[in-house]
């Protein structure tokens, strides 16, 4: 009854096993041919099996018991010839959903529902429509299946990207006891490829299933199983295990596992395969076919673009002579790989010139813009082919990531939501998960997080793509919290993570400091085995070296199988962040990638001169100066930018001004900022003020970091008129409310003796960070106002904010200032106790302060006997100048501490003058005598004392018994007056604190010329009329008679005197200090 039915001689049957490029192309001679089922892309029925088929396999499979066994089942037997060829005539290849319906009626009608031919069809129909519900719902009513039945189901799930229904209903075909036959297998292994490394398991064990049956050697199964292995597995080797058990292999079979090699990216084995297919074991070579060529040009599109570019000229030549140069899929694929290495104009040149032009084509062109950050490019190219060539779907998944590309983030975030509401409207977003997966990635990377999580919480069954977009997406957007939990709520769900989701949220957790959590996603890594992934590997190195686990980033490194440049600069960069503590191991990585053989890059030059500018190791600095020059990477601004900044720590400031000079346009934000920290941290502070304006005179746009820069420069010299200068030019830019440069104006206001300002700008600042609130309270403190800086300690732990160690600094120089022994112990002690803060040297210098100002050297020799640390030279030296204080007395003490500080520091006079200045407290003029000897020995000079004022003309600076000021008469004739006047009043000068073994006039006299009384002089003579507060500078510590001089000289001129010496500020008032004499 079957007759008339032709028996089909099925020529060439493709299978396709990577969608981009890995097609393959085989001819078999002998049927039953079952690609059909493996590749729907280039036969006449995608994934179905033909109707003519149908019969033939009913035929055979009619006697075969029933994997459900039929209860009262009416079977009407076989229907008539007429009626096949009726059905034939009209159904065959039909795609039409009412053709689905009437066929089904018809069966209904002509009492044919107990028959498999006409069941099996409709099934084949149904998931042809596609309707695989209505599919799934007839296999379920099925009383009688075969495994034709059960074939064409799970063909039809993994046709509709179904994976996880297909390997379901494979098991339980198996579990019933029905034999599947090559269809079905097929379908598996597909289903397993679509799943990836998520189906390894099944497709293992489906493969021990088809070693136990006849289909072990079966060519067409074992390219299958290449592919399957390709992609599920992390490693080419059970693929390549399959391939070389192949006896006789054929062209679809060497270009299966070229392709598998192609989509790792392995170019070296890529190629080699294919200098074997065309020679072969035999001497009988494989000509390369479209397929071959299309995974050759894939894989030369991920090398680098040196490298590509001559491979793809090769590849060319190759495929022109071969005529293949017209095809459309090696034509698209050339599109591909040019347009992906950045050579734009050829892709377009080899696009316009192909005849013919498909959605991949335009897809391929379209993905190389992106890639090459030419978003609105590659849109543009969207529209003008839209007309032309029908879109796929994946052409809607690139123009998403076209849109997150746009040079304008916003511009491409519009465009990114009008896509959005076509595929909303077309139904596209409900259609496919990966539609919504690219929306969240798209609003992600426009910086539109909101409506990323929006669309997150819409997706019903989220994937791993799902997940690791939005964590992705949370880490790039800063939002490191949400990402974190977000990366706990995946695993709650039962998905395994990725290494990309590995990766961001290690991101996150470095940027959050949780080393914790980021030990328990190094422990998931290695349970998954992911910790042998390269990228991962590198997350965790960074993650360790963020919060502060240099050990823990060396092991990680040491275990790892295999390295690339990212590793380097990864172990490099995080030993880095340690600064001096690691600098010898960041060195030693640096000059063994040298070894390796790996290239020196931007990344490489940025961490190593960051760590040699930290220390300031000028030779080695020069090396590898000399190192960028062999690289060819010196006119690079970034490392440009990192040279001035070593030669500005090394104080070469000439260097930087000659580097800074050829830069010209190239010169950015960060490289002026460098020159003015530069002269700033080299004490050249005229120039920094110069740099500034020199930079607003050339239109350069001050951020906030720069007035940031510029105003800690104003604060250094204590110039209040250039300081003022500058916030008006924020007040301009509109950066005044920044919480940065706000906060560098409360500072520069502190220190310029400005506390009111400072307060005020304090207190209207819209945003406050620890920093903030760290220099009010470090400016109370500095100006004696003590009490006004613990209240405001006090608001801080109300609103719960986070306290740290400069916080402390600064709550504990309040209590030294005050003489609040008792509080400064508590604040101290709460440090570890309440906060969980390991006290600096800081904290244990501003102890030593505090109990030496109060008097208590005894406790002072105690504590620094008790503290865990050695003390260092801020210590020592700050117990040597409290024994200057104390009229002689602790000699021994301060004997022990000149001892400590002339081993650590031999060259830094200030050790030898306190020393002196103890001894000549206590008239001990022996001991003077021999601490300048020794100064004269070690061949080191005293900082000239000196007092500086600001006026209109300029700034003016005076030494002790300075005579050379232009006006030293009418100076000298102010000073006399006031001495007069300060005696009737009842100055007596303090001759103790003439450190000389001179005559009482002499010492009185030698007081008088301190130039801090000459400034205020000066000011006075230039002013006589002005009530304005006159505030002067001084480079050391104001002497004790100076400070009664001062408070004479206010109550007398009826003046505020605001003095500014190396520790404080005083401010003097009719008479009255605000340190209350007690400094």
């Amino acid at each position: 009854m079957f007759q008339r039915f032709r028996v089909f001689n099925y020529g060439k049957v493709l299978y396709s096993s990577n969608p981009g490029f890995g097609t393959l192309a085989v001819s078999l001679d002998r049927q039953p041919q079952y690609v059909s089922l493996l590749n729907p892309q280039r036969t006449v029925s995608p994934s179905m099996i033909p109707l003519q088929r149908l019969v033939g396999q009913h035929e055979t499979n009619a006697l075969q018991p029933s994997t459900v066994p039929p209860q009262n089942a009416v079977y009407l037997g076989y229907p008539s010839s007429e009626m096949h060829d009726l059905f034939l005539h009209f159904y065959e290849g039909s795609s039409c959903p009412n053709d689905a319906e009437q066929f089904h009626l018809h069966v209904i009608k002509h009492g044919y529902i107990g028959d498999l031919f006409f069941n099996n069809t409709l099934i084949n129909i149904y998931i042809k429509i596609p309707k695989v519900h209505s599919a799934r719902k007839l296999f379920d009513e099925m009383l009688h299946r075969n495994s034709v039945t059960w074939a064409c189901l799970i063909s039809g799930y993994t046709q509709n990207c179904m994976p996880d229904e297909a390997c379901a209903l494979f098991k339980e075909m198996i579990h019933l006891g029905c034999m599947p036959n090559l269809y079905a297998l097929g379908s598996s292994l597909r289903a397993c490829i679509i799943s990836g490394t998520y189906r390894l398991e099944l497709g293992k064990q489906i493969h021990g299933l088809i070693l136990k049956t006849p289909f072990s050697s079966d060519a067409v199964v074992c390219n299958v199983l290449i592919s399957m292995y390709g992609s599920c597995s992390d490693t080419a080797f059970l693929a390549r295990s399959v391939f070389e058990e192949i006896g006789t292999k054929s062209s679809i079979s060497w270009n299966s596992i070229i392709s598998v090699y192609s989509q790792r990216g392995d170019s070296l084995s890529t190629f080699s395969l294919f200098s074997c297919m065309q020679h072969g074991g035999s001497g009988l070579g494989f000509k390369p076919t479209e397929y071959t060529f299309g995974s050759l040009l894939a894989v030369i599109a991920c090398s680098s673009v040196d490298l590509g570019w001559h491979l793809l000229g090769q590849m060319l030549s190759r495929i022109n002579k071969a005529g293949f140069l017209q095809d459309l899929y090696v034509g698209s694929a050339l599109v591909n790989g040019f347009a992906r290495l950045g050579f734009i104009s050829d892709a377009m040149k080899i696009f316009e010139r192909m005849n013919k032009r498909n959605a991949v084509s335009v897809n391929g062109l379209m993905v190389g813009l992106v890639k090459q950050k030419q978003g609105e490019d590659a849109v543009k190219v969207f529209r003008e082919m839209k007309h032309l060539v029908k879109n796929n779907f994946d052409s809607y998944l690139v123009l998403l990531t076209a849109c997150a590309e746009f040079s304008v983030l916003e511009e491409g975030r519009r465009k990114g939501k009008e896509l959005h509401a076509h595929a909303i409207r077309t139904g596209m977003f409900d259609a496919k998960i990966s539609m919504q997966n690219g929306l969240v990635n798209m609003y992600s990377k426009c910086g539109a997080i909101e409506d990323a999580c929006f669309v997150f919480s819409l997706i019903v069954n989220k994937d791993s793509i799902s997940w690791n977009s939005i964590i992705a997406g949370l880490d790039k957007n800063k939002r490191f919290e949400e990402a974190a939990m977000n990366f706990t709520n995946m695993r709650r769900t039962g998905l395994l993570p990725s290494n990309f989701t590995l990766i961001s949220a290690l991101s996150s957790c470095a940027s959050l400091g949780w080393v914790l959590l980021g030990s328990e996603i190094h422990s998931e890594a290695c349970k998954l085995g992911l910790d042998w992934d390269v990228s991962v590997s590198n997350s965790l190195i960074s993650m360790y070296g963020q919060t502060g686990f240099p050990t823990e980033c060396e092991k990680v490194f040491s275990l790892m199988p295999s390295y690339d440049q990212v590793s380097w600069n990864s172990v490099i960069g995080a030993l880095t962040k340690l600064e001096a503590s690691s600098f010898l191991k960041s060195v030693t990585y640096f000059i063994k990638m040298m070894r390796a053989g790996w290239d020196l890059n931007i990344v490489t030059f940025m961490n190593i001169l960051s760590i040699v500018s930290s220390v300031s190791v000028c030779q080695l600095g020069h090396q590898i100066h000399a190192l960028v020059l062999k690289y060819s990477l010196a006119n690079d601004t970034a490392i440009e930018n990192a040279l001035l900044s070593f030669y500005g720590r090394c104080g070469e400031m000439e260097m930087c001004e000659k580097l800074f000079g050829r830069m010209q346009d190239r010169r950015d934000e960060v490289s002026w900022n460098t020159m003015i920290s530069g002269y700033i941290h080299n004490e050249f502070l005229p120039k920094a003020m110069d740099m500034a304006r020199f930079m607003m005179q050339k239109g350069e746009t001050l951020d906030g970091f720069t007035f940031a820069t510029v105003l800690s420069a104003c604060a250094s010299v204590a110039t209040l008129e250039h300081g003022m200068e500058v916030h008006a030019c924020a007040i301009r830019a509109c950066l005044d409310l920044d919480v940065v440069v706000g906060s560098a104006l409360v500072d520069m206001y502190s220190k310029c003796g400005r506390i009111d300002y400072a307060a005020r700008l304090f207190e209207f600042m819209p945003v406050k960070n620890v920093y903030s609130w760290n220099t009010m309270i470090s400016g109370y403190a500095r100006h004696g106002d003590g009490k006004k800086a613990l209240n405001l300690f006090e608001r801080m732990k109300q609103i719960s904010l986070s306290l740290d160690q400069v916080t402390f600094v600064g709550v504990l120089s309040a209590c030294s200032h005050m003489g609040l022994v008792e509080e400064g112990w508590k604040h101290f002690e709460s440090m570890k106790d309440l906060y969980g803060l390991d006290p600096g040297m800081e904290h244990y210098s501003c102890m030593v302060d505090l109990l030496a100002r109060a008097g208590q050297l005894d406790k002072v020799e105690d504590f620094i006997n008790k503290m865990p640390v050695n003390p260092n030279v801020l210590i020592w030296r700050t117990v040597l100048g409290a024994c200057c204080r104390v009229n002689g007395r602790k000699t021994e003490l301060g004997k022990r501490a000149a001892k400590m500080l002339l081993e650590l520091e031999p060259q830094n006079a200030v050790n030898y003058v306190l020393l002196s200045n103890m001894y000549a407290s206590g008239e001990k003029w022996e001991g003077v005598a021999e601490a300048r000897a020794a100064m004269k020995e070690a061949a080191v000079k005293k900082e000239v004392g000196c007092s500086w004022v600001t006026m209109k003309d300029g700034l003016h600076v005076f030494k002790a018994g300075d005579k050379s000021h232009p006006e030293k008469d009418s100076i000298y004739e102010k000073l006399y007056e006031l001495y007069e006047k300060m005696k009737d009043a009842g100055y007596s000068p303090q001759t103790k604190f003439a450190l000389y073994d001179l005559e009482l006039e002499n010492k009185e006299e030698l007081l008088t010329h301190h130039s801090e009384k000459l400034a205020v002089a000066f000011v006075l003579a230039r002013s006589k009329d002005s009530r304005l507060p006159i505030r002067i500078m001084k480079n050391l510590r104001v002497c004790g008679d100076c400070h009664s001089a001062f408070g004479y000289i206010s109550k007398i001129v009826g003046r505020q005197i605001v003095l500014r010496d190396s520790n404080r500020f005083h401010h003097f008032v009719d008479g009255e200090c605000s340190c209350g004499n007690y400094w």
